[in-house]
């Protein structure tokens, strides 16, 4: 610390020493505290949301494949019955 400091109250880094750097010291604290504490709020904001979107397109899925199950199923219907028609006068020709 040079001398010009000492004599002006001041610390070598221009601050001022004692009660005002403490209190510089908890402002920061805090600020950072409450900076962390928002970021995690909004990180858990961004979670729920990205989690509630996930189980809504799980339950779209769910349903789009029972769609295709019943479709599939249908139309296996349908072709059985088309093929079992084809087939009943080929094999009475066989007999």
């Amino acid at each position: 610390m040079s001398k010009n400091a000492a004599s002006s109250g001041k610390t070598a880094d221009g601050g001022l020493p004692g009660a005002y750097g403490e209190q510089g010291t908890q402002e920061l604290t805090g600020f950072v505290q409450n900076l962390l504490q928002n970021m995690q709020e909004r990180f858990q904001e961004m979670s729920d949301t990205i989690i509630t979107r996930i189980d809504e397109m799980g339950t779209r899925i769910d349903d789009l494949e029972r769609s295709i199950s019943e479709l599939m199923q249908q139309a296996g219907m349908e072709e059985g019955e088309i093929s079992t028609s084809k087939s009943q006068p080929a094999q009475s020709k066989k007999r």
